[in-house]
C-alpha cells in the first residue's frame, strides 16, 4: 500500500482511519499533520502505529496520497503551504465539499493529480457511501488503486463533479438528520421499560425495514406513508419539512458559491 498523509487530524481523518483499520489495512505508513497536539494525542491512542506531526505539514504533504481533511475556509491557505512539498507522482485527495478540482489545481500551482471525495460517517464501520470524482489526469490504473482503497469503507460511486455539493448535503450530512431521532427513540424505549438489547434489535430492524420499504417497494412515497394509520408526529411534520427545505436548500447554495 502506498504511503498516506493527512492534512488535518479531526473527525473525518478518525473516521477513515477507523474504517481502514477495521478492514485490516496496516497504518504504519500513515502520517497525520494537525496544529492541535491534543487532537494528535487522541489519534495516537487509537492508532499508535501512525506518525503524527504538529509543527510542519511537509512530511504529510510529501506522501504518495495526500488527504486534505480541512474545512473549506482553510483550504486556500493549506494548499498554498503544501504545494512545494508535493511529489510529482503524488495524488491529492480533497475530502471537503469545496473548492472544485480546477480551483484546487490553480492553488497548487498547476498540480493536476487531484481527486475529490465526499466522506460519509458510516465509513467508520465500513458501511459508508462516499461519492468520488477524478481529475482527467488520473489514469485508469491509478483510479483503480484509489477505488480499491476506498471501497473497503463502503460504496464509492464515481459521480460528476457538479453533483458533489448535492451529495454533501444528502449523504455526508444525512446521518445528522436521523441520529438524534434514533437516540430519542432509544431513550423512550428505556422509559417504557425495555432493555437496551431489546430496543436496539427492534429499532435496527424497524429502521432498515422502513428504508427498504420506502426505496425498494413498488409503492409511491404517499402510499408508503399511508401504510401506518397512526401518526403521532403529524402536527410537527410541516415544521420539519419547512426546515428541510429552508436550511438544507440554503446549505446547498452556500456550497455552490
Amino acid at each position: 500500500m502506498k504511503s498516506i498523509g493527512f492534512i488535518g487530524g479531526g473527525r473525518v481523518t478518525k473516521i477513515l482511519l477507523n474504517g481502514f483499520k477495521k478492514a485490516g489495512i496496516l497504518l504504519d505508513n500513515v502520517v497525520v499533520y494537525d496544529i492541535s497536539t491534543d487532537t494528535l494525542k487522541e489519534l495516537k491512542k487509537d492508532f499508535p502505529e501512525i506518525k503524527t506531526v504538529s509543527d510542519d505539514n511537509m512530511l504529510a504533504a510529501s506522501q504518495d496520497m495526500v488527504f486534505l481533511a480541512v474545512h473549506p475556509p482553510a483550504m486556500a491557505s493549506v494548499l498554498e503551504e503544501i504545494k512545494s512539498y508535493l511529489n510529482p507522482d503524488s495524488v491529492v485527495i480533497s475530502l471537503a465539499p469545496k473548492p472544485k478540482i480546477e480551483e484546487i489545481s490553480s492553488l497548487l500551482g498547476g498540480f493536476t493529480r487531484i481527486v475529490r471525495m465526499i466522506p460519509n460517517a458510516p465509513s467508520i464501520i465500513n458501511e459508508g457511501y462516499n461519492p468520488i470524482t477524478f481529475a482527467p489526469e488520473i489514469n485508469v490504473s491509478l483510479k483503480k488503486e484509489i477505488l480499491d482503497l476506498f471501497n473497503v469503507l463502503g460504496v464509492t460511486p464515481e459521480v460528476e463533479e457538479n453533483k458533489l455539493e448535492a451529495y454533501a448535503v444528502l449523504t455526508a450530512m444525512g446521518p445528522t438528520y436521523f441520529w438524534f431521532q434514533f437516540n430519542e427513540l432509544l431513550q423512550l424505549g428505556r422509559s417504557f421499560g425495555l432493555a437496551d438489547t431489546e430496543i436496539k434489535d427492534s429499532l435496527w430492524n424497524m429502521i432498515s425495514g422502513a428504508a427498504q420499504t420506502f426505496y425498494q417497494s413498488e409503492l409511491n412515497p404517499e402510499e408508503v406513508i399511508d401504510l401506518v394509520p397512526v401518526k403521532p408526529m403529524a402536527d410537527e411534520e410541516e415544521k420539519i419539512k419547512t426546515a428541510y427545505q429552508a436550511r438544507l436548500g440554503a446549505m446547498f447554495q452556500q456550497l455552490r458559491e
